[in-house]
């Protein structure tokens, strides 16, 4: 009999049929588990596949008394709340760095698309201004990337990837980290300092509570007038309603963002400004870091019910 896995998030049925090859899956499609399974299914389940940001507290644990193993499927794990999982021997476990390329690829992307105006000049394009020579003065010539400064918020391994790209394309590498490593960028001893120095702030930071909102306005006001900020970890990681002033009153150029506070809810206020650029968490979302994932998701389930250590384990809080 096949060992049973509950999947506690919404996940598209593609992505979960290589673990339905190996487990009997009982799947939620993202609703609460009592509302779909009884209390004797739910009695039972010793391992659950979840997406990192959902909300997953002692509570929700408590729903599931022989509950062992909680994998994410993806790098993150901030929704779950270790000290509860911690404190109940559940085992949490994850996919460090399967996503990092991508992650990075769209960092990039979202960069060059805000600095470079792309979705302006994709308008100005199709509108038939260009074809009719109409002066714009979104079109002004804008700074390129050799000798650019940027800044990477959190050097793991999605922001040394980031840092590399950056790099390749002629410009200046600082960071901040909680750890200062032997790279070949300068390093700087805050957040505050690596703002002042940069023109982009690239957020590679993981989320979790010393993070909430760590980007604020006193942040935001040191990029300057020329500055930008590109989000690919979490919404979390900026305060959102600073971000919208500063980009209204141009106290910053522009915005690349690929994660918002409240998903899958961009506000209006942001998305009515043309200074940004969207994507719909799709960092992760390439056919290589789906596989890459799977195989730390399976690893981990595999190595749970063998009684092994997860092998892509998250350390306890």
């Amino acid at each position: 009999m096949a060992d049973k896995v509950l999947i506690y998030s919404r996940f598209p049925k593609t992505m979960m049929a290589r673990f339905a090859e190996r487990f009997e899956l009982l799947d939620t499609g993202g609703k609460p588990a009592r509302e779909v399974f009884s209390a004797d299914e739910l009695g039972g389940i010793r391992a659950m596949l979840t997406a990192g940001g959902t909300p997953l507290g002692a509570e929700a644990m408590d729903l599931f008394p022989k509950l062992g193993a909680i994998v994410c499927y993806g790098t993150g794990y901030d929704g779950i709340d270790l000290k509860a999982a911690a404190a109940r021997n559940i085992a949490v476990g994850h996919s460090p760095g399967a996503n990092a390329a991508s992650v990075a690829d769209i960092a990039m992307t979202l960069m060059l698309a805000t600095t470079r105006r792309i979705l302006v000049a994709d308008q100005y394009v199709r509108s038939g201004d260009w074809a009719a020579s109409k002066p714009s003065p979104m079109m002004r010539p804008q700074a390129g990337m050799p000798g650019r400064r940027i800044g990477v918020y959190g050097m793991g391994e999605i922001g040394r990837k980031i840092a590399a790209r950056c790099a390749a394309f002629e410009s200046k590498i600082g960071y901040f980290s909680r750890t200062k490593y032997d790279l070949p960028y300068q390093y700087f001893p805050t957040l505050e300092a690596l703002a002042d120095w940069c023109s982009v702030l690239m957020i590679a930071v993981r989320a979790g509570d010393e993070t909430q909102h760590v980007v604020n306005a006193d942040i935001l006001g040191r990029l300057g007038a020329d500055g930008y900020v590109v989000n690919i970890s979490r919404g979390s990681v900026i305060d959102q309603q600073a971000l919208v002033a500063a980009l209204t009153d141009k106290t910053i150029a522009g915005a690349g963002l690929d994660v918002f506070e409240k998903e899958p809810h961009a506000p209006d206020a942001l998305t009515a400004l043309p200074n940004v650029v969207f994507a719909p968490h799709l960092g992760g979302h390439t056919l290589e870091s789906h596989v890459a994932m799977q195989n730390c998701v399976l690893a981990n389930l595999g190595a749970f019910f063998e009684g092994k250590r997860l092998p892509y384990g998250v350390k306890s809080a």
